[in-house]
């Protein structure tokens, strides 16, 4: 069995011991594991600093997208992932919170709030994102219980049940779309009116198992084990009701966790990292990947994907300097 206090002591001596690294790694999650992996291999001094490993796959009930991987718990996933990283001995430093970064033009500085500041060559943005939520009565409760925030993840789950999708734009229309092949029934329920592109909404037209439900509000989901429906408020007549599902796919946006960054470098309207082919940001040595940049997958593979990207491309970056 892993000794949790010999790899708090192995990783607090190595952050001690090196005061300059050639790569540092903000986030635990998929695309920052990977990154670590494929730096470690190219050789690069690197480290991961993280509040806790695993990132929104603790919030992941069962993945059945990944490959290699058929049914596999999000957390025993994470543990496998974790275990790769621990295997190639990658120093990590978690239970801690990044507090600021620092660009000290050609380096970055990294302060914890463990009271020290950690100095690094080239850095990677990994903190991921969130699903945006309803914050509602219920949701929380009922979540990976019939609450869901990923279509792709999830649509096989509901075969030949009826689903609620909560939202009005682009991700909820493909959220619904995505459900066609296995639900039996969809309804849309959208506090206002849709605001997804033409193109997406011509296709709405094809889909012959659809409800749409605008100006509407959800109120609570209901249930005790299982979701059972929603209440809603219909804005027009101001008049609340009971809608019965088994399900409710909330695509209603993602929150990224770019706060640390959003004064250095360029972000988009929804406060996501812009970045290059490379994975690269605003600013030279400055790498971000995964949920909390631009692209608009937010999927386990593809961040895994990115993270190895952003290590390939930090390793080159490095070499030309």
């Amino acid at each position: 069995m892993f000794d949790f206090n010999l790899e708090q002591k192995t990783d607090k001596s190595e952050f001690d011991t090196i005061e300059l690294w050639d790569f540092l790694i903000v986030g635990g999650g998929p695309a920052g594991l990977n990154a670590a992996l494929y730096a470690k291999r190219k050789g690069l001094k690197v480290g991961i600093i993280a509040e806790e490993i695993g990132g929104q796959l603790h919030n992941t009930t069962i993945v059945d997208n990944y490959l290699g991987f058929n049914l596999i718990d999000g957390e025993d996933l994470s543990d496998t992932f974790l275990k790769h990283i621990q295997e190639l001995e990658v120093p990590i430093l978690k239970g801690v919170r990044v507090q600021e970064i620092i660009y000290d033009n050609p380096r970055f500085k990294v302060q914890v709030s463990n009271g020290k500041t950690y100095t690094s060559r080239t850095l990677l943005l990994a903190t991921g994102g969130a699903p945006r939520k309803l914050d509602i009565p219920g949701e929380k409760e009922l979540a990976n219980k019939g609450v869901t925030y990923c279509a792709t993840c999830d649509a096989p789950f509901f075969k030949d049940k009826h689903v609620i999708v909560a939202g009005g734009g682009n991700s909820a229309v493909e959220g619904v779309l995505d459900l066609v092949p296995w639900a039996s029934q969809i309804t849309i329920v959208h506090r206002s009116q849709f605001r997804a592109d033409d193109i997406l909404m011509k296709k709405l037209n094809d889909v012959d198992k659809l409800d749409i439900h605008l100006e509407t509000q959800i109120l609570a989901v209901l249930g005790d084990d299982q979701m059972m429906g929603v209440q809603v408020l219909d804005k027009k007549t101001n008049k609340k009701r009971i809608i019965q599902a088994d399900g409710l796919l909330i695509e209603i946006g993602t929150v990224p966790n770019s706060w640390l960054v959003k004064d250095l470098v360029r972000t988009n309207e929804r406060n996501e990292v812009i970045v290059d082919n490379n994975q690269m940001t605003s600013i030279p040595g400055l790498y971000a990947a995964g949920d909390v940049t631009e692209q608009p997958f937010k999927q386990i593979i593809i961040s895994t994907a990115e993270g190895a990207k952003a290590a390939l491309a930090v390793n080159q970056y490095l070499n030309q300097l």
